[in-house]
């Protein structure tokens, strides 16, 4: 059976712009500051700590929830990721004398992030316009208008590091001693760890992916690098070995128990390995990628959640990182001529853009994918086919249906779903109805 956490934990849609009016305190002195990605603040007798300063137009919000609490220097700002959501809004907290603190990795990853920063954007607003969107309304209120030039500001510029570090790190402040571990299996290659060993708390920011406990994702729809299972397992081990009593991740509430937080990393461990080698074995005895993500599921004992990755995209990612591109189907995968560009002679044969779309139509409902296949074939021979659009309509709110996608009960996928809508809106934008 899927974990029980899983279950009980929001997923991808309830992740939310900071908004909250005041810090949630999940310990003495450590406070929680949610948004889009999570952001900390450690309060010890020598000044404060923050964890995290969230997207540009979130800093004014945390900044606020903070300062209400305690109005000391703050004496570091650390960084688990180089992430623009955890990272945006460092520059409104950095003071004189401000250690801003960071992996060593991760002007690595800001460089990556930077050079295809438009490509990112144009990718990302698909899943994220109404977040942003509304982040952004929420900073042009009066309350928050004395920050936002240094919050617009903050937006284009990437947070430089005053001290990196290769594996760990430590220090003491006012009492409280943290310790930082690199764990470079995380969403980026400077994912780090925080751990307070006096406390027994360890913040992870997005080691385990957006969601926890959900199996990784090891690509995202809007465009990363490929992240890696073995790297991620060592990661999790990482953590695993210091017992940590509380969870504090990079969404939503704190995880607390040892004992459960052990059982939730070691039925991840389990479900990242098993989907690992079960590909691996599959790619040894020669079956071919997608029989592979039709084929690959997790056991029921070490089921856990595919809210923001999924296991058959896992299965891709890791065939391709072992492999790469080429995948022995086509001559054609060696050349740039695209996929489909024979879709409009196929349409020809078959009679022409109507004859195809009407059969599309007859498959919406029970086969949606061949439809969708058959609507872009007939769309690559007239884009502005109105019944092709229409099919391209119903098919994918067919999946949309199909994987639970408006229904807050069902386990959907958050990236699965942002793209069948985007899809479902193009279209019907193409029909004039959006």
């Amino acid at each position: 059976m899927k974990t029980e956490l899983c279950r009980t934990r929001p997923g991808g849609f309830e992740i939310r712009p900071a908004s909250a009016e005041a810090a949630i305190p999940v310990a003495d002195g450590i406070y929680l500051s949610p948004g889009l990605s999570n952001s900390y603040l450690v309060v010890t007798a020598e000044g404060r700590v923050v964890i995290n300063a969230g997207m540009a137009f979130e800093a004014p919000v945390h900044k606020r929830n903070y300062d209400a609490i305690d109005a000391g220097p703050v004496r570091a700002v650390i960084l688990t990721q180089g992430h623009v959501d955890h990272v945006g809004g460092v520059s409104l907290f950095v003071e004189d004398g401000t250690e801003v603190i960071a992996q060593a990795n991760n002007a690595a990853c800001q460089d990556d992030d930077a050079r295809i920063a438009r490509f990112r954007v144009m990718r990302s607003i698909v899943f994220f316009r109404e977040a942003v969107t509304k982040g952004m309304a929420q900073l042009r209120q009066p309350a928050h208008s004395p920050s936002k030039a240094r919050s617009t500001a903050a937006a284009a510029a990437r947070p430089t590091p005053t001290l990196t570090f290769e594996d760990r790190h430590a220090f003491t402040l006012g009492g409280e001693r943290f310790e930082l571990l690199s764990t470079p299996g995380g969403e980026t290659i400077d994912s780090l760890c925080i751990w307070l060993p006096d406390r027994g708390i360890a913040f992870t920011g997005n080691l385990f992916s957006a969601l926890f406990p959900h199996i990784p994702n090891l690509v995202t729809l809007r465009g990363d690098r490929y992240r890696f299972t073995l790297p991620y397992v060592e990661s999790l081990e990482r953590v695993l070995a210091l017992e940590p009593e509380v969870l504090l991740t990079g969404h939503f509430e704190p995880v607390r128990g040892r004992a459960l937080i052990r059982s939730e990393l070691e039925r991840l461990r389990a479900a990242a390995l098993y989907v690992h080698d079960e590909t691996v074995k599959g790619m040894n005895a020669g079956k071919d990628v997608h029989t592979l993500m039709r084929e690959i599921a997790l056991p029921d004992d070490i089921e856990v959640g595919q809210g923001y990755g999924k296991v058959a995209w896992n299965v891709r990612a890791i065939w391709e990182g072992y492999a790469g591109w080429f995948h022995y189907r086509s001559t054609t995968e060696l050349y740039g001529e695209p996929p489909g560009s024979a879709h409009p002679e196929i349409v020809a044969l078959a009679g022409g853009p109507d004859a195809v779309a009407a059969r599309a139509s007859e498959l919406a409902r029970a086969a949606p994918l061949q439809a969708i296949q058959l609507a872009e074939m007939a769309l690559a021979a007239d884009p502005e086919h109105r019944a092709s659009h229409a099919v391209m309509v119903a098919a994918h709110e067919a999946l949309l249906r199909e994987i639970g996608g408006e229904d807050p009960e069902r386990d959907a996928n958050f990236w699965e779903v942002g793209w069948l809508r985007h899809q479902i809106a193009r279209a019907k934008s193409a029909l004039g109805e959006g």
